[in-house]
């Protein structure tokens, strides 16, 4: 913790000295580019002080960067979404409305320059380090319930949190964290934490956890119940979306662990 939190700070020093230099589309990207980079700081400091397992004690080895992990995070977490999202749409609880003309591309490789590095930080912050070493202690299910409330509590400070929407934030994380398991590969989780927010800004323009991104073109708006839709809070804030990650979650949980090998 302490040496992320220098790797952060040291990297927020960089950042504030450049900071004048970056254009205001930039700012937020840079932002997550910084936390990302800080906890990657503290992991290298870690391992090369601290534990010398290194990268694969964490499931960021040669051996969990493979395609199948990849595609399975991926798509598990892209269709849990997806789904209840096109349910949804089709119920008309979620209705598409023109916003303001634009580029749709544009604003698709902006949101991605901030949800890749966004979602690393906080896949490095709850299911990094941290996660592989209560893991040895508690085990696997006790591990992902702690990390996974973390990880919900992380999401308070957002606008419209909520009691629901943030329990839906940790089924999540209990998510991420079987995803993480079942695959013995963080870069899976990974894919799946960012595949489930491409899902939600690039493809619907829809609010993510309470923070609306920019839209052109056309949006997704709440036009149902809150308890199904999410409300202000983004379809990732219903119970439509926690069905979808509950049967995600099922299906991967029935799947064999596999732990990943040590690098050759």
């Amino acid at each position: 913790m302490l040496a992320s939190a220098v790797g952060v700070l040291g990297l927020r020093l960089v950042h504030s000295s450049l900071s004048a230099w970056i254009p205001d589309w930039g700012r937020e990207a840079s932002f997550v580019i910084v936390m990302a980079g800080g906890m990657l700081i503290g992991h290298a400091w870690t391992f090369r002080m601290v534990d010398g397992r290194g990268w694969r004690f964490v499931s960021l080895g040669r051996d969990a960067w493979r395609p199948a992990p990849l595609l399975l995070g991926a798509t598990f977490g892209a269709l849990s979404i997806a789904i209840p999202a096109a349910a949804l749409l089709a119920m008309g609880w979620l209705r598409a409305e023109p916003s303001n003309p634009g580029s749709s591309l544009g604003a698709a490789a902006a949101s991605l320059a901030v949800l890749i590095p966004a979602s690393l930080w906080e896949e490095l912050t709850v299911r990094g380090y941290a996660f592989a070493a209560l893991r040895e202690r508690w085990g696997p299910m006790r591990t992902i319930l702690a990390t996974s409330l973390v990880f919900g509590g992380m999401h308070f400070l957002n606008a419209g949190a909520s009691i629901g929407a943030v329990s839906i934030v940790t089924l999540a994380g209990v998510f991420l964290g079987v995803v993480l398991v079942r695959t013995g590969s963080l870069y899976a989780a990974w894919a799946a934490h960012l595949a489930w927010n491409v899902v939600l800004v690039v493809v619907l323009h829809a609010t993510v956890s309470g923070l609306a991104k920019h839209a052109p073109d056309y949006r997704i708006v709440d036009a149902g119940p809150d308890w199904a839709t999410g409300g202000t809070w983004g379809p990732e804030g219903g119970l439509f979306a926690a069905a979808g990650l509950a049967v995600a979650t099922w299906i991967i949980f029935r799947r064999p662990s596999r732990r990943a090998e040590p690098d050759a």
